[in-house]
């Protein structure tokens, strides 16, 4: 049944397809699968490699490239729970990358119901690195997921190699915000105002100089670069404006070189 699955994944798009127990799969924040999906046994995660978009100078480049690959794999998703479902009889529900998340006090924005990383590493499709992002064997740092939670019983894979962090520290030195500078940790709050600046927080912060504004000198505020950005990320959704840590890494880079930085 797992080949059936993963044949399916891999002809609808995915590029790597790994399988877990539900028991298998630990994340430090996110809520229990059982509090999600009470009869799931198994965990179905797809990977995807993200484009050389990262590597752009230009946020707008980067982000169409981080929006291409999130429409795309969610298609793929959806498919392959569809045939779970339809072909094989069993219950299905998606998790695509990153949105929408839970937004409340308690997770800041920041943490998924299920933890596609720590999904990833379960099924066998990679291990944590310096930069505590998931490193594919074959894709590098520059891979995104998806996952499946199912009632099937679906053995989990066997866990790649713990080594492939190179440990070259790069993700580090190239990190603005400094946000990985303590090993085996993320400074969410300061990588979050760098990377998002147009998101809750940079609204948050916009009105609040709004209504602090004497009433004759706001109407420039609404002419600042800052507040269309907010303006377009409002509708079109997140917008990424940092990608160091993904860009940086030489694992599953181009020939293994270290590309250029943005």
């Amino acid at each position: 049944m797992k080949e059936s699955i993963r044949k399916f994944a891999l002809e609808a798009g995915g590029e790597f397809v790994g399988f877990a127990y539900v028991s298998d799969y630990e994340s430090p924040r996110s809520p229990s699968i059982e509090k999600l999906f009470p009869a799931a046994k198994s965990i179905v995660v797809i990977a995807y490699a993200e484009l050389s978009t990262c590597e752009s100078p230009s946020p707008q480049i980067a982000m169409n490239g981080r929006m291409d690959l999130m429409e795309f794999s969610r298609s793929v998703n959806y498919k392959v729970a569809r045939f779970i479902e339809r072909k094989l009889g069993a219950a299905a529900m998606t998790v695509p990358i990153s949105y929408p998340l839970e937004m409340s006090m308690e997770t800041m924005g920041g943490v998924g119901e299920v933890s596609l990383r720590h999904a990833a590493v379960a099924a066998g499709l990679g291990a944590f690195g310096r930069h505590n992002l998931v490193i594919h064997p074959e894709l590098g740092t520059r891979v995104l997921f998806t996952a499946i939670l199912t009632d099937l019983d679906l053995p989990s894979d066997p866990k790649a190699g713990e080594d492939l962090c190179i440990d070259c520290g790069l993700c580090v030195e190239n990190c603005p915000a400094g946000a990985l500078d303590k090993e085996g940790f993320t400074d969410f709050s300061g990588c979050l105002k760098n990377s998002q600046p147009y998101g809750l927080g940079g609204m948050i912060r916009f009105w609040s100089q709004v209504f602090e504004t004497p009433e004759q000198e706001r109407k420039k505020l609404f002419y600042d670069s800052h507040y269309w950005k907010l303006y377009q990320a409002g509708f079109i959704g997140f917008q990424y404006v940092c990608w160091k840590c993904m860009a940086s890494c030489p694992v599953g880079s181009k020939k293994g070189q270290t590309p250029p930085t943005p």
